[in-house]
C-alpha cells in the first residue's frame, strides 16, 4: 500500500507500451473479472484486444505516485470509423439515424477501472479528459454499448425496463439492436425502481445523470457474457447543471 495520495494523469497513449497497458487493464477487467473473450485475446500476454484498437484513441488514467494505470477509455470519432470501415458497435445496433444526421460523432467504449480506483476520483478525471476530447474535436454526439454482467434477460427486467420507459432516446437519436432483445419487460407502474438502480452499472447511471438516453432494445453478447444497451448522449441537450458535471474542474459552461 503506498504511503502517498494518488497523483492523476490524462493522456492519449502514443506508444506501444502505453497501448499494451491499455490493453493489460481491459483484460483484468473484462476478461479475469468478468469472463469476456474475443478472437484476439492474447491471454499468454494478459492482453485484451480486437481488430478496432489500431483505429481508436486509448486514454489512459494513471496514478503517477504508484506508476499504475488506473482507468481507460477507447474513443473512435467518424473520420477513425470510416478508416475502419465501420463503428465497433454497428455490429450489435442500426446507427444509420446518427450517422445520416451530418453531427460530429464519438464512439466510446472499452471503459473500465482497476479495483483499487474505484469509488474514488480516478473516474472524474477520466470524464474530465473525455469532455476536454469532445471540446477540442467538436464532438456533437457521444454514444456506445454499456454492457450489463450476464445474459438472462428475466433477472435484469427492472433495470431494463426502467431504462426503456424513462430514457428511451427521441426518434432522432434513437438506434436499434440488429439482434433485438425487448427492454420492455415490466409495466411501468410495475418497476421496483429502487431496485432498478442498484442493479444498474455505475457507468450507465453517469450517464443517465448527464441526460444520456438509450436505444431501443438490447444486444445479448455471449462472447463477453454481457447483456448490452447503447448510450446516446447529444451534448447540444445537456442543461447547465449537467455541462458542470461534465466539464468537472474546468469550470466551463
Amino acid at each position: 500500500m503506498q504511503d502517498r495520495a494518488p497523483e492523476f494523469s490524462v493522456k492519449i497513449a502514443e506508444t506501444e507500451a502505453e497501448l499494451r497497458a491499455a490493453q493489460a487493464l481491459r483484460y483484468e477487467v473484462f476478461v479475469r473479472e468478468l469472463g469476456g473473450g474475443g478472437e484476439m485475446v492474447d491471454h499468454e500476454a494478459g492482453l485484451e484486444c480486437d481488430r478496432f484498437d489500431p483505429f481508436f484513441d486509448h486514454m489512459l488514467v494513471t496514478d503517477e505516485t504508484a506508476g499504475q494505470v488506473a482507468g481507460v477509455y477507447r474513443l473512435l470519432r467518424d473520420d477513425q470509423a470510416a478508416r475502419a470501415g465501420q463503428f465497433y458497435s454497428e455490429d450489435e445496433y442500426d446507427l444509420s439515424v446518427l450517422k445520416a444526421s451530418g453531427r460530429k460523432l464519438l464512439e466510446l467504449g472499452r471503459s473500465c477501472l482497476h479495483a483499487d480506483y474505484r469509488g474514488g476520483i480516478a473516474m472524474f478525471h477520466l470524464w474530465s479528459g473525455l469532455a476536454e476530447y469532445v471540446e477540442t474535436h467538436g464532438i456533437e454526439v457521444l454514444f456506445g454499448v454499456a454492457s450489463f454482467h450476464g445474459t438472462n434477460l428475466q433477472a435484469l427486467a427492472n433495470p431494463l425496463s426502467m431504462l426503456h420507459h424513462s430514457h428511451l432516446a427521441p426518434p432522432e437519436l434513437r438506434v436499434m439492436s440488429k439482434s433485438f432483445e425487448n427492454m420492455d419487460l415490466i409495466r411501468k407502474d410495475d418497476l421496483d425502481r429502487k431496485r432498478a438502480m442498484v442493479d444498474t452499472p455505475a457507468l450507465i447511471k453517469a450517464y443517465l445523470r448527464l441526460g444520456g438516453f438509450v436505444g431501443e432494445g438490447a444486444y445479448i453478447d455471449h462472447g463477453f457474457n454481457t447483456t448490452d444497451v447503447c448510450l446516446i448522449l447529444d451534448t447540444a441537450r445537456m442543461n447547465e447543471r449537467q455541462r458542470r458535471i461534465y466539464t468537472g474542474s474546468r469550470g466551463r459552461a
